[in-house]
């Protein structure tokens, strides 16, 4: 059998009825009441990406209303006008594509033919696709017709971009936002047309063509069309790795398994593995992308969600691989990957961008950054912990007696005088002795940190901010920390600089320094940017001798040697 003969197997297999659409439960739902009710709006905008059935929804409205048994939910799909709607044949369904047909003039024929009654059917549909396209100019040219437009004439507007519609528009429209089906909705629909088409799949090879789809039934079933070009009509999971050019499943466990235990070596192995391949090395960047993002969803879950399954032995993997990575390193590797991703974007070299990635991943020391610097505190914690995984980093903070949380020691027995011996007299055993509290029992994780510890974390601080956005970490070099309320840290820019202080106090720029601080300070922390004296004692002063010399005697337990005071009758600076 030919299955690559005549229309495309999206065009062949779109839902012809309400009965046929998979997921989009609420849109279906609510246009199947109004044909029923006889309340079918003048006007929609279907909203939604790519693929996820707009035209595909509005050409079976179009049927619903044009049916020779209708108005009806159920089109019969035979008579004359179903078969031109199906065929895009009906003078009656209009088409238009809104990025070829923009302009002020197409509208305006738009216009006029909109006067006419329907050919052979009740009702005259016009079909607008990527109406976002569309000029201000066009629409209001359109907006009148739109708004009042003649009897038995509808409007579906459909856009993957909703935002860049005129909201005079939009207000004159029911909208419907069409959501993008789940990995088990596209599986669904590609087993119906594999079924329908006489296409031997695995259920594997389903799977992983569902999730490439991307929340797309169109490219789903364009891909299959592809395979069915490339082997036939049995397909194996091997054909859709090397049609996709996606990775092996075995080759992405192995590279997360090589940063797991740390070994740069193996990492590096496993990107030249990727890489030796010989496909798309930028789609092997967003296949571990998707990787670490499956991962951490299943750490975060606690189990491997009904949307991520593809068989029972990958999702046992998942789950087995989720419980050892940590997931640190898992956001870590994900910043990683999306830098390696714009650089390769920008024209860097796609090899050494992943092989940087995963190497940076596994040897956090390589990496000179501040996010590396907690990821080597992280396994240096976990390592003296004698744990799987890593603790939360954070680093101690001095602090002059802090008080410590207080822990029940149960009073010692009166001494009794020693009882003469006896053989009837068993000894008594001795009780247990009362464990000791260690330093972690008593930290407590909600202290509120000092304005000193603070400033001693200020240059990393800046250090992380300058990763991320150069010109913040310059406009912060100029503020100081000089007040700490409760979480609040205040940070003061002098009174006359307000260009900083107002570039500082940016949204997005104090979410990046909170984020920095918290990393780093261990604690929920909220930055205030204020304009302030500032004052000699508002930076960090450098220790003074007699400080010097007090620390040393500390820190090495030394003592400190005085010369003898010079006698009267001798000159000073003589023995």
């Amino acid at each position: 059998m030919n299955v690559t003969a005549g229309p495309s197997l999206y065009r062949r297999h779109r839902p012809r009825t309400f009965a046929d659409v998979v997921g989009q439960e609420h849109v279906v739902r609510t246009l199947r009441n109004a044909v029923q009710q006889g309340k079918v709006h003048h006007a929609y905008l279907f909203v939604g990406s790519r693929g996820t059935g707009k035209t595909s929804m509005a050409k079976m409205l179009a049927a619903c209303m044009n049916c020779e048994s209708g108005p009806t939910v159920e089109p019969c799909g035979r008579c004359e006008s179903c078969v031109a709607i199906a065929s895009a044949t009906s003078l009656d369904v209009i088409e238009m594509d809104a990025a070829s047909n923009n302009s002020v003039d197409d509208i305006r024929e738009l216009r006029e033919s909109v006067q006419f009654a329907p050919v052979s059917g009740r009702s005259k549909v016009y079909i607008l696709d990527e109406a976002h396209m569309l000029s201000s100019q066009a629409w209001n040219a359109f907006l009148k017709t739109l708004e009042e437009p003649p009897p038995d004439t509808i409007f579906v507007l459909a856009t993957t971009e909703a935002q860049k519609v005129l909201p005079t528009v939009v207000d004159r429209c029911h909208r419907f936002d069409f959501a993008r089906p789940t990995v088990e909705q596209i599986a669904i629909v590609i087993s119906r047309v594999a079924n329908a088409e006489s296409i031997e799949i695995a259920p594997d090879a389903v799977a992983l063509l569902a999730r490439h789809a991307t929340g797309s039934f169109r490219d789903a079933l364009g891909t299959l069309e592809q395979l069915v070009t490339y082997t036939g009509t049995r397909i194996a999971t091997e054909d859709v790795l090397a049609v996709l050019g996606v990775a092996d499943a075995d080759l992405l466990f192995e590279a997360f398994d090589a940063v797991a235990a740390g070994d740069a070596r193996a990492a590096w192995l496993a990107a030249a593995r990727l890489a030796d391949t010989g496909r798309d090395i930028a789609q092997f960047l967003k296949d571990l992308e998707a990787h670490a993002r499956d991962l951490l969803v299943v750490q975060t879950l606690g189990e491997v969600p009904h949307e991520l399954r593809l068989t029972p032995d990958r999702d046992e993997r998942l789950a087995e691989q989720a419980s050892r990575v940590p997931g640190s390193s898992l956001v870590r590797l994900l910043d990683l990957l999306a830098e390696a991703l714009r650089t390769v974007k920008d024209g860097a070299d796609a090899r050494t961008r992943l092989e940087a990635a995963l190497v940076k991943a596994a040897a956090p020391e390589v990496d000179p950054a501040s996010r590396a610097l907690l990821a080597r505190i992280e396994r240096l914690e976990a390592a003296m912990a004698g744990e799987g995984a890593p603790a939360p980093a954070r680093p101690e903070q001095p602090r002059a007696a802090a008080p410590q949380a207080e822990v029940p020691v149960a009073p010692a027995p009166a001494p009794t005088p020693p009882s003469p011996p006896s053989t009837a007299q068993e000894p008594e055993p001795a009780p247990e002795p009362i464990p000791t509290p260690t330093a972690t029992a008593v930290v407590d994780p909600t202290d509120e940190p000092d304005l000193e510890s603070v400033r001693t974390h200020r240059p990393a601080v800046l250090d992380a901010v300058r990763v991320d956005n150069g010109l913040l970490a310059a406009c912060l070099a100029e503020a100081h920390p000089v007040e700490v309320r409760g979480r609040e840290v205040v940070v003061a820019f002098a009174e006359h600089d307000t260009f900083n202080r107002k570039m500082a106090d940016g949204r997005e720029h104090r979410a990046t320094v909170d984020d920095a601080l918290r990393d780093l300070a261990g604690s929920a922390l909220r930055v205030v940017f204020e304009l302030r004296e500032l004052e000699q004692h508002s930076a960090p002063q450098p220790p003074s001798e007699d400080e010097l010399v007090a620390r040393f005697k500390t820190e090495f337990d030394a003592e400190e040697i005085v010369p003898d005071d010079p006698q009267p009758d001798e000159p000073e600076g003589q023995p």
